[in-house]
């Protein structure tokens, strides 16, 4: 199975990458093999902290090595903000338990203000305190208002704090100098990751002495502070999701990382950076569920047959194999765009939010195929599966829901489609560079005036594959449904309507960037074909959704029905990827 394109502990060797990079991902891999299935189900099913986890990353330096950009890396030419290795690093984490992975993607939401911010303190801070092996956390949603970051209640008060108040309430680690316009913090914050034992906590409030935007405060906070008070975790887990209150907590001025608009942009563009890891979390947690699924139906007989030889369970597992390799197929390509942007070049604001709420989505749908085929054994306590089922339901939830990134996606829709632009050619990007540009975004807005090169020329490389060709028939379908029947300005108030109308949109970005890495990596072309089988069939099940919604007109529903197709059949080429299903089995289990 080592030319399979699925994450296999027993083979994995990330060779496109630096060797440091390539050794820390090996290692994780390792400490994870080695201590074993047994141990990884038990401490799940007993809610068990992952210190153990935590102890590892602190002794290899993993967080510190991933996370610290190079400018604030003391010269260490391993540390920077690589996002292909952040990514690689995130689906090794999904693969063996989403609480490993949470704790990393909330360290790197609590980073993103430090490292967009112009503070010295704060972030030599940050980087003493990753080298030092702590996590960190992101204090942005409340319990009243969820991740709406126009209404907070945690309120600042100014206190004209001076050097002896600073002394004696000094934190351990932060330098305690003379500041002038400290303040107070009062108000609470809820769903906060490693709030129970963060060493830094980037923490967004609003000042009480100032009306708008020109009141919010972005600050760091520490956990262990005693006007830091830990409620309790919120969720039902291994992960602690706290509730914390912040009561007459002081703020220095060099505590201070954003104010105003630029606070407000600066929690906008974090989500940017961190919501990307939940699709390569969300592939880690269906490759791992994968092999086990596979294994298990390949080696159980009902009715004298192994389960493997029905027709419908062929077809359940082709279909979960085909949507995980797309999976990875988007998200790699769209990690080459991430580390490709700057001010010029700002595609990855779409491919963002389609990683977020178009590949999440396909992993609780590869993750339902899979409980179709295994059924019951998918309850089962001592399974790697009962784990992914539950897990795979958080991550379309995270970081916005699918309808808010669904309705974000809405907005590059009319340039994408009919405004294409020249641009170089983005490359294939594993090399050893640092993202800096994802911590100097700019300003979150302009996003419908960014444009895109022409997405038919990926259809058009691969036309002779045909289900790509029956899928581009669709795609220009649509944009021939947009210029003749566009929605009206009713229909664009409805965003029941929109969102089946964006669904659709969605498919050809998706298909897309599956396309361009297919391209890039050789993939087998049968995989490619039976990967838009699946995408015809998910349009037309789309184009079905929109017809049937009330507000969609008689001639848009006309155009629904005539773009229901039917994928172009071959049994051959089907056999040849249930032979590369088939061959999942036994390939990989986790040691006892």
């Amino acid at each position: 199975m080592a030319d399979s394109p699925l994450l296999n502990p027993r083979t994995y060797d990330p060779v496109h990458l630096d060797d440091e990079s390539r050794r820390l991902l090996r290692a994780t891999v390792d400490w994870f093999e080695t201590r074993g299935k047994q141990a990884l189900v038990e401490t799940y099913n007993q809610r068990a902290w992952y210190g153990d986890f935590l102890d590892f990353a602190a002794k290899e330096g993993l967080f510190a090595t991933f996370l610290t950009p190079a400018a604030d890396g003391d010269g260490n030419p391993a540390k920077r903000w690589d996002t292909a290795r952040n990514a690689a690093l995130s689906e090794i984490l999904g693969f063996y338990g989403l609480g490993y992975w949470y704790t990393w993607q909330v360290t790197v939401l609590g980073l993103g203000p430090v490292w967009q911010s112009a503070n010295p303190a704060a972030r030599a801070h940050a980087a003493r305190l990753l080298d030092d092996g702590h996590v960190m956390a992101f204090g942005l949603s409340e319990r009243g208002h969820g991740a709406d970051i126009y209404s907070t209640d945690m309120i600042l008060t100014p206190d004209g704090m001076t050097e002896c108040t600073e002394r004696s309430e000094g934190r351990e680690g932060m330098p305690s100098q003379p500041g002038e316009g400290g303040f107070r913090a009062t108000g609470g914050k809820y769903y906060i990751g490693n709030g129970n034992v963060a060493g830094l906590v980037s923490v967004f409030g609003r000042r009480a002495d100032v009306e708008g935007p020109d009141g919010y405060v972005f600050f760091v906070a520490d956990s262990r502070h005693p006007a830091y008070h830990l409620v309790k975790n919120v969720v039902n887990a291994q992960m602690y999701v706290s509730e914390f209150r912040l009561e007459d907590y002081p703020v220095r001025a060099e505590d201070v990382l954003h104010t105003g608009k630029a606070a407000f942009d600066a929690a906008l563009n974090t989500v940017n950076v961190g919501k990307f890891n939940l699709c390569t979390a969300s592939i880690g947690i269906c490759e791992h569920a994968m092999f086990e699924a596979v294994t298990h139906a390949h080696n159980r007989v009902l009715y004298g047959k192994r389960v493997t030889d029905f027709p419908h369970v062929r077809r359940e597992l082709t279909d979960a194999y085909a949507r995980l390799v797309a999976m990875k197929l988007f998200s790699d390509r769209a990690v080459d765009y991430f580390r490709s942007a700057g001010p010029d070049d700002r595609r990855y604001l779409l491919f963002n939010p389609m990683t977020k709420m178009k590949v999440t989505t396909e992993g609780e749908k590869v993750i339902d195929l899979l409980w179709d085929v295994i059924a019951a054994k998918g309850f089962e306590a001592d399974t790697y599966f009962d784990k992914a089922a539950r897990d795979i339901r958080g991550l379309p939830k995270l970081e916005g829901t699918v309808h808010v990134n669904l309705a974000l996606i809405l907005k590059f829709m009319a340039n994408y489609l009919f405004a294409p632009a020249a641009y170089p050619p983005v490359p294939t990007r594993h090399d050893a560079a640092d993202d800096e540009f994802l911590f100097r975004q700019g300003p979150a807005r302009g996003l419908g005036a960014i444009q895109f090169h022409d997405w038919r020329a990926a259809y058009d490389a691969h036309a002779a594959v045909p289900n790509v060709a029956r899928f581009r028939e669709q795609a220009d379908g649509f944009c021939a449904l947009l210029l003749g029947d566009a929605p009206s300005p009713a229909q664009q108030e409805d965003l029941d309507f929109l969102l089946a109308v964006g669904q659709l949109f969605a498919l050809i970005v998706y298909g897309q960037l599956i396309l361009e890495q297919a391209e890039l990596t050789g993939l087998d072309g049968d995989v490619l074909d039976e990967i838009f089988d699946v995408l015809v069939r998910d349009f037309s099940a789309g184009a079905t959704e929109l017809h049937g919604k009330t507000a969609t007109t008689e001639a848009q529903a006309a155009w629904a029905l005539a773009h229901v197709r039917r994928p172009v059949p071959d049994a051959e080429r089907t056999a040849r990827v249930w032979a590369q299903v088939e061959a999942l089995s036994g390939a990989y289990e986790m040691r006892p």
